[in-house]
């Protein structure tokens, strides 16, 4: 389930608005500024991970706990590498293409 979405990261793109299959985020309005996205609809999350794959910033963490949300610690996911570490694990993130080789689902998007 989403359980954070890092101010300290985030750009505003709002690309994991645009990309979350259930509508889970809501956009934040701000006159001349671009200000993250809010969780408005946590416990729709399916837990699909499309939002952190897709976040150039690394500042989503979506626990794999699809069940309940839990209590996450920022500071503590920065620490351990948490943040970025599933799109980098499957080749997604800059410099790990390699990792593509062991996780071959990037094969269902090629060609669009």
């Amino acid at each position: 389930m989403i359980e954070l979405i890092s101010t300290e990261r985030c750009t505003g793109c709002n690309i994991c608005v645009s990309i979350c299959p259930t509508n889970v985020f809501d956009i934040v309005v701000s006159a001349g500024t671009k200000p993250p996205p809010v969780i408005a609809r946590g416990a729709d999350c399916q837990t699909c991970f499309m939002c952190e794959l897709y976040c150039p910033e690394d500042a989503l963490y979506v626990a794999p706990d699809a069940d309940a949300s839990v209590a996450v610690d920022e500071s503590a996911l920065t620490e351990a590498g948490v943040l970025g570490s599933y799109r980098s694990m499957i080749g997604w993130a800059p410099g790990t293409t390699a990792h593509r080789k062991v996780d071959s689902t990037f094969r269902l998007i090629k060609g669009f």
